[in-house]
């Protein structure tokens, strides 16, 4: 753990959940909230209100571009499939990691996704638990380990 600790940066991380499912984002918020890494935590419920987030349109004009994605493939309207394909068909967003955090195990879903430059594929647990494991670990990995690109 120390290992960890000397590489987490004293800015905020950003963080963008895309995610329709309220529980799912409570849980999300839990888990960070629960770290001892500090973060920012934005929430939107579907793949048109991620991208206006993303572009800064509309109610979104000040947000802060996030260091990483975490999202949902089955959200209602715009799903996030297109999403991530936008994201990375996109020059001005195409680095901004992309964490696939969905129930489904489909296998065209993880191809598709990973052929779409997802950086990785993760299927929620159905357990208490282990979905705030799950989601710490995200952040462990994401904000503590790796080193993000600049915005």
């Amino acid at each position: 753990m120390a290992a960890i600790a000397e590489h987490v940066s004293l800015q905020p991380a950003e963080i963008l959940l895309v995610e329709d499912n309220s529980g799912d984002v409570r849980l999300v918020r839990e888990a960070l909230r629960e770290s001892k890494l500090i973060n920012q935590l934005h929430a939107v419920p579907d793949g048109k209100e991620a991208l206006a987030f993303l572009r800064k349109q509309g109610t979104y004009v000040n947000a802060t571009r996030p260091d990483l994605i975490l999202l949902d493939l089955n959200l209602p309207g715009k799903d996030g499939r297109e999403v991530l394909s936008e994201i990375k068909a996109d020059p001005d967003l195409l680095r901004i990691p992309v964490v696939i955090i969905t129930s489904s195990k489909a296998e065209e879903d993880i191809l598709k996704s990973y052929n779409n430059h997802a950086n990785c594929y993760i299927t929620k647990p159905l357990n208490f638990e282990k979905f705030v494991e799950v989601v710490t670990a995200i952040q462990d990995f994401w904000i503590s380990i790796v080193k993000l690109p600049p915005k």
